[in-house]
């Protein structure tokens, strides 16, 4: 029924047309067979909208708590259930079978079967069924296979115990939620999107979940966090139970192959090579990392290789890729899920118990169900028995109707019915005159009485199992770990992440220009004066003549004031960068010198270096990024009676203040020149660094392990589990592997002591050595076989004791006093063979306590009088060891 414009409008409005009057009315009635009504919109709107969100909401988008699957995905594992014989089915065919029971076409049944097929988990998959690692997508249905896996068979089906409803159509009947006795829906996670709500569950670990629920049921608190497929680092500090408002940060696995090479190996989840990629040539052209080359070589595993830029530094370029590139994500979830048919936000911790408290109900349902089974199965043994044994089949020969027959063995039966433990009802008359004639004659009363036993003797366990309902489901999940486990291991690392600042990692891809005199300044300026090159995102620092200065962004074309007289790159928080200025306090006021660090000011705000008098000028200026001084040669101006007219200022005798300080008085007398005359070394001594173990990088701010004081020529000397070592340095950008065993300041005597298996020889080696300074990875056990470190220690007088194993397992443990067993050789050496015999176990105990003398320890340093100073540690027990 159709209408233009015009008659539309009076419809709605409630107004007479010459459409609307009664002879149209009827000849519309005529053509449609409906009576034409008014009805209004914003009524049938509202209705009609909130009726299709809830059923978005219901049917669609977001999961179902007790099994942790959307409906679409339920239908799917029924119909496959229906399908299943063992082998493989066309996916196809699969997606024919579900359309009886999802009303929305194949294309969504196609779409979430391959999504459960690529979590592999629910489904055996067979063929070309996409990579979650480079975004391919799946075959055609018509090409791939699937079937249910071996877990799913076990964990997601029983028919007993499941709730029907009847299909959209009526036709078949479909489960309202399938009895899963597992937390699933933590387990795949998932993600929806309905009318005015969304739903995001992260996954979790298989493992996990079951080590969490078998702590719940035995009143233990546990703790859950995400762990995806794609593996890769993850910090879960603001995790928040999955709940609104929480957040978890996920990078990629980023290696260093060597200087100018990385290696991206584990993808933040949601990502993947093409889009990850992607983001990096985008950084790259925007200039805020300078790559050669990237090339994608994932197959089974990815391996994403980028090729650096000369002189650019791999452990920044590291912080980069995290900063501005997908290698770092964010997601935050929002855990949604339909309980009592209403949607309901639970954190994951509730999901957890709600779903072990559901699993324990479903175990105690299929334990009541066995137990009825067994007892009716007892029951009808048991009459059974009865019949054959007294011969009752013998008493209804004469009887010659069916009544008859039915009521002479119900006469028959009442001797015996005190031994029964229910009433016997017609049906069980009726299956006692099914029994034939074959049966009663092979009939064993002995096989019949250990029947009847063993059934006893089930329903006893049964019984047990019921009053120890918790026990029993503790067990069900450890079986479920035991059978299904291996192989699920956690594969993202939990991580705390450091904050990296953008303006410390971004490329210099900027160059910048100062107009000293007219006061101008920027990256446009390209005729002018050439300052250094800068990023797009950096501050810089600009200072006037008259000692005003200002901290501004980076623009194209700024200007501050006239006569400039010092414009850099500004690094907030950096004390070190010290200014050492001698300016004079107005127009004929006293000459002051001053040393300070400016860390954090507000941006765009004008501050002045000097007291702020009006006429004061800068004489002399230099910017120190190592807290550096000078020697100052300072000419005065002559005048009566000034008979030395040439002085020193050494700056290194001049407390560093605060920016804010007006400086000491210098002279009175006016100036003439300044000259440098002597540059003086840093001032601030070394830089102490520490090492957070949470996250594995350097920082100075004082949190972790202390490792030091530091100067410009010191080094990090970083031990890896493999037997490789080198030479780092100890900015807080360096990145360090996930298999290091020891970092700490390198110091060329000291002596360590490292026993190791030499994979071609078969044998347990030990030497003593020194590592030499190498900035490449050097290993210093032997590389051949399947040869590892065992332990390394660096005690003055180590101990190493051997316990073993095999055949000679029957040996006393020894112990092995280091210094008198091997002397100290090259990092290269093979080492002296630690015994003939097998060995089971080898560990450095408790140093032995002898006179120290210099040849003992290879002349290593003078021992009282600098170690303490120098490495607190030394000569303590101080064993790095991995298992054998």
């Amino acid at each position: 029924m159709q209408f233009d414009d015009f008659e539309a409008e009076a419809l709605l409005n409630g107004n007479d047309t010459q459409s609307s009057s009664p002879e149209e009315h009827s000849r519309i009635a005529k053509i449609t067979g409906e009576t034409i009504t008014r009805a209004h919109l914003a009524g049938m709107y509202k209705d009609w909208f909130l009726d299709y969100a809830s059923y978005v909401i219901l049917e669609r988008a977001v999961p179902h708590l007790d099994d942790g699957l959307k409906p679409v995905q339920r239908r799917i594992l029924h119909a496959m259930k229906r399908l299943d014989d063992g082998r493989y089915n066309k996916v196809a065919n699969i997606i024919g079978h579900t359309m009886q029971y999802h009303p929305h076409g194949d294309a969504s049944i196609g779409d979430a079967l391959v999504q459960l097929g690529q979590k592999e988990l629910l489904i055996d998959t067979q063929g070309n069924w996409g990579n979650i690692l480079t975004g391919d997508g799946a075959a055609a249905p018509r090409y791939i296979e699937a079937r249910l896996s071996k877990f799913a068979l076990d964990v997601v089906f029983n028919p007993k115990t499941t709730e029907w409803m009847l299909s959209y159509d009526g036709r078949n009947q479909e489960p309202v939620t399938l009895p899963i006795k597992f937390p699933l829906l933590l387990a795949q996670g998932v993600e929806g999107i309905a009318v005015g709500l969304a739903s995001k569950i992260l996954p979790h670990n298989f493992n996990e979940l079951i080590d969490a629920a078998v702590s719940y049921l035995k009143g233990k608190d546990f703790e859950l966090f995400p762990d995806f497929p794609t593996g890769g680092y993850i910090d879960c500090s603001r995790y928040n139970d999955g709940l609104r408002g929480g957040t978890i940060k996920i990078r990629a696995k980023i290696e260093k192959l060597d200087k100018k090479t990385l290696v991206i190996t584990k993808l933040p989840f949601g990502k993947t090579t093409a889009s990850l990629i992607e983001s990096i040539v985008k950084a790259n052209e925007k200039g805020k990392i300078k790559i050669k080359k990237i090339d994608d070589n994932t197959a089974e595993s990815v391996e994403i290789q980028i090729q650096l830029a000369a002189d650019v530094s791999p452990d920044k370029t590291i912080d980069a890729l995290y900063a501005f590139t997908d290698c770092e994500v964010s997601v935050s979830p929002n855990s949604c899920v339909i309980f009592d048919n209403k949607p309901r936000f639970m954190g994951v911790k509730e999901i957890l118990r709600t779903s072990v408290d559901r699993t324990r109900y479903l175990l105690t349902r299929e334990l009541e169900i066995r137990l009825s089974e067994l007892e009716e199965n007892w029951h009808l043994s048991s009459l059974e028995k009865i019949f054959i044994e007294n011969r009752i089949y013998i008493s209804i020969e004469e009887c010659e109707t069916w009544e008859s027959v039915l009521d002479t063995i119900d006469h028959e039966l009442v001797p015996f019915k005190k031994l029964l433990r229910r009433e016997v009802n017609r049906d069980d008359i009726i299956k006692l005159t099914e029994i034939k004639i074959k049966r009663i004659s092979k009939y064993d009363s002995f096989k019949a009485d250990e029947m009847i036993k063993g059934i006893e003797n089930e329903m006893e366990e049964v019984k047990n199992h019921l009053a120890n309902i918790v026990s029993y489901t503790i067990n069900y999940f450890q079986q479920i770990k035991k059978k299904h486990g291996k192989g699920k291991e956690r594969r993202s690392e939990i991580r705390n992440f450091d904050t990296i600042e953008a303006t410390k990692v971004v490329v210099a891809n900027e160059k910048l220009y100062v107009n000293r005199q007219e006061g101008f300044f920027g990256t446009g300026l390209k005729k002018d004066e050439y300052v250094c090159d800068c990023s797009d995102i950096d501050e810089v620092i600009v200072f006037l003549k008259n000692g005003k200065y200002v901290i501004t962004k980076v623009q194209d074309k700024a200007f501050f004031g006239k006569n400039i007289e010092h414009i850099a790159v500004f690094k907030r928080n950096d004390s070190r960068t010290i200014y050492n200025v001698v300016y004079r306090d107005g127009k004929n006021g006293s000459i002051m010198m001053k040393r300070c660090a400016i860390t954090g000011i507000t941006r765009d705000r004008e501050y002045d270096i000097t007291k702020g008098t009006e006429g004061s000028q800068i004489l002399f200026m230099s910017v120190n990024n190592n807290g550096e001084a000078q020697v100052l040669k300072v000419f005065l101006k002559p005048r009566p009676r000034l008979r030395n007219l040439v002085i020193e200022l050494d700056f290194s005798q001049l407390d560093i203040k605060g920016r804010q300080s007006h400086g000491n008085i210098f002279t009175r007398y006016a100036i003439h020149k300044i000259q440098i005359k002597e540059q003086v070394g840093s001032t601030l001594g070394g830089i102490k660094v520490w090492l957070d173990r949470d996250i594995f990088r350097l920082n100075h701010d004082g949190r972790g392990e202390y490792l030091g004081e530091f100067t410009h020529s010191d080094k990090m000397l970083v031990v890896n589990k493999n037997g490789e070592y080198y030479l780092s340095g100890f900015d807080p950008s360096t990145h360090f592997g996930d298999n290091v065993l020891v970092i700490q300041k390198f110091d060329e005597t000291k002596v360590f002591t490292a026993a190791y298996y030499d994979g071609e020889q078969g044998f347990f080696y030990l030497k003593r050595f020194k590592f030499d300074p190498s900035d490449r990875p050097q290993s210093f056990i032997s590389n051949g076989g399947n040869s590892y470190l065992v332990a390394l220690n660096d005690d003055i007088f180590p101990c190493l004791q051997v316990t073993f194993g095999g055949k000679h397992a029957a040996r006393q443990p020894e112990a092995i006093d280091v210094v008198q067993f091997i002397a100290v050789k090259g990092y290269k050496a093979k080492g002296k063979r630690i015994s003939n015999y097998q060995i089971k176990t080898i560990k450095f105990v408790e140093p032995l306590e002898k006179e120290i003398s210099r040849e003992e320890i290879g002349n290593q340093q003078d021992i009282k009088n600098d170690n303490d100073e120098k490495f607190p540690d030394y000569g303590k027990a101080s064993q790095m060891s991995l298992d054998m």
